[in-house]
């Protein structure tokens, strides 16, 4: 009989992560909801009147940032105690309140951009003067500054904003679409019985080692995606329109520049990645030639990505013994960062228990009165590795959180996977120097090799899907469901190369990828990895000084772009040589994994 999942009940509260450290009850979370609830109104007082005097523009500035780190607090609570029990309807109900109360707020700050732009420049900057105070909001006036070269009268800023749930339109239309509408076709599983295909389920059967599971799961979504291909073409085009909307209105050359200029990354960062990623596809190509070989098929097919060719190692590594070993593997960068880690181990930092109603997946949250790590320990190689990538994030948010500001001390996404997949790499590295096990060396080679195939390659294909489809429409082209299929399929082939086949079903993959209507937010993954690639690489190869840039880039928070960010560690994402280093490590490890197989 298989073992029941414990409710949430059950679960010992020294294995829960401590949401007291938030608020001590829901009570007191009820009471700070309704005292924020009252204390926006102290906003309307200030509009129309900041640049009357610097006193006056700094005490909105104080007023909003505290508001906005009351309500972190109070969604952070709120998600958190929803995430481990998604059936408790109290918690749903203040996750709800608690997003109207962040709506509420964003509409009654709306008029404060605009009003401070229109202060004239010398104004503003003897306003800033007076002041040292003024110093912890000098990057909001940075970005401030370079929006306003993009920033359009009060009366047309109005318009946009209010356009912009209109603009959403496409992305919940294939969200409503993707996630509740589409069916696909039940197969039959390994055990001869009746199995429906899901989302959640999909890729598990392309892990299958039954081939006709993984061929008739693969035909099972992409026959479906078919079926309403013109349908989607239709959502993505109207995404697309929309970007160019906004970008012709606020006076940018593309989409892209639009997009890049908002994270503050050069847009030769994405042209780089590309180019750099194109003359690597020979390393691409052996994997792909080596895949086909372990599993001796004589003819590789798009169903066969995912299947693994050197077996899980049967070993099951203890929530305490994965701990130890993150602590080892993290050695490299010192006391500092090992006394905090080992904080977030004792001190309930995280969630690792599975219960009924914790939703799937895993995430690192919040950083203001400690990070909180969500995931469910089962046991395996895999476990361990995202627990080192989740407490990456944390740490990053938590020395990120320290040293800067509330106003700086989030990141943006283009640094936000760094600090965790570094981590990733560092245990990578220890777990090869350490294990004896032939076996146990090839799954962990291979699990790099993967990561790099999934992240680098595959995000770079669809940067590239992206960006083209954007130029089609800017150059006029139409984007009808043949054109964007023939777009994917050339470039499904390009990455993959000549030992792939790339089936025909495979030209409709890209209707079933979300991140496309978040445009140009995919090659950030690519970027990311690359990066930590060479920091890891870096703090082995240089160690003290090496780890004391790194920790100017973990506590750096969003206090500058994110590309000078990541220079204060030692890596220039604005040059090729980041992915280079990354590609050159995936050719040595696949160079032994083709050795020992």
């Amino acid at each position: 009989m298989a073992k029941r999942v414990p409710k949430r009940s059950e679960i010992p509260m020294e294995k829960r992560w401590a949401t007291e450290d938030l608020y001590q009850s829901d009570a007191e979370w009820e009471k700070d909801y309704e005292q924020i609830s009252a204390d926006l109104s102290q906003i309307e007082q200030y509009k129309g009147h900041l640049g009357e005097s610097a006193q006056t523009l700094l005490a909105y500035l104080d007023l909003e940032d505290a508001l906005s780190q009351r309500m972190e607090k109070l969604g952070q609570y709120a998600h958190l105690n929803s995430d481990v029990d998604t059936t408790n309807t109290d918690y749903q109900a203040m996750g709800m309140k608690s997003r109207r109360l962040f709506s509420k707020f964003g509409e009654a700050v709306s008029f404060a951009d605009p009003e401070i732009m229109d202060i004239p420049v010398e104004t503003l900057e003897k306003f800033r003067e007076s002041d040292e105070h003024y110093r912890v909001y000098d990057r909001y006036f940075t970005v401030l500054e370079r929006n306003r070269l993009h920033t359009r009268s009060k009366e047309v800023e109005a318009l946009l904003a209010g356009s912009n749930e209109m603009a959403q339109a496409p992305s919940n239309i294939f969200g409503m679409f993707n996630n509740a509408d589409v069916t696909f076709k039940d197969i039959t599983d390994e055990n001869g019985e009746e199995a429906p295909v899901t989302h959640g389920r999909y890729i598990g059967y392309l892990e299958s080692t039954d081939r006709s599971v993984r061929k008739a799961a693969f035909e099972s979504m992409y026959l479906s995606y078919k079926q309403y291909i013109n349908t989607i073409s239709s959502a993505y085009s109207g995404c697309i329109s929309q970007a160019r909307f906004f970008a012709k209105a606020r006076g940018y050359s593309s989409t892209r520049s639009m997009y890049t200029d908002r994270n503050g990354v050069p847009e030769e960062v994405y042209d780089n990645l590309i180019e750099a990623v194109h003359a690597a596809l020979p390393s691409m190509y052996r994997y792909v030639a080596l895949r086909k070989k372990m599993l001796g098929v004589d003819e590789l097919h798009m169903y066969d990505v995912y299947v693994p060719i050197v077996p899980e190692c049967k070993v099951t590594i203890p929530y305490e013994e994965a701990q130890a070993t993150i602590m080892e593997a993290l050695k490299p960068l010192g006391e500092t960062y090992l006394s905090v880690l080992k904080e977030g181990f004792e001190n309930r930092w995280v969630d690792a228990c599975e219960n009924e109603g914790k939703r799937s997946g895993a995430y690192s949250s919040g950083g203001m009165v400690h990070p909180y790590v969500l995931m469910t320990y089962q046991g395996t190689m895999d476990n361990m590795f995202t627990l080192a990538h989740e407490m990456g994030h944390s740490l990053h948010s938590y020395f990120s959180a320290k040293a800067q500001p509330h106003q700086t001390a989030d990141y943006v996404i283009f640094v936000a996977e760094v600090a965790s997949t570094c981590n990733e790499m560092l245990l990578t590295r220890y777990l090869l120097n350490t294990t004896t096990d032939p076996v146990m060396r090839s799954y962990v080679i291979n699990h790099f090799l993967d990561s790099i195939k999934g992240t680098l390659y595959r995000q770079t294909m669809f940067a590239e899907f992206e960006m083209k489809a954007h130029k089609m429409a800017e150059e006029g082209q139409a984007l009808t469901s043949k054109s964007l299929s023939d777009l994917y399929y050339g470039l499904n082939q390009l990455y993959f190369g000549p030992d792939m086949v790339s089936d025909d079903l495979i030209r409709y993959e890209w209707a079933r990828i979300p991140h496309f209507y978040s445009p140009f937010y995919v090659y950030q993954y690519a970027t990311g990895i690359s990066a930590a690639v060479a920091l890891s690489d870096r703090i082995l190869k240089e160690g003290e000084p090496a780890v004391e840039d790194y920790f100017r880039f973990l506590s750096a928070g969003g206090s500058k772009d994110p590309i000078d960010i990541l220079k204060l560690a030692g890596v220039d994402m604005s040059t090729p040589g980041p992915v280079q280093a990354t590609v050159r490590l995936f050719d040595e490890m696949l160079t032994e994994l083709e050795a020992s197989l």
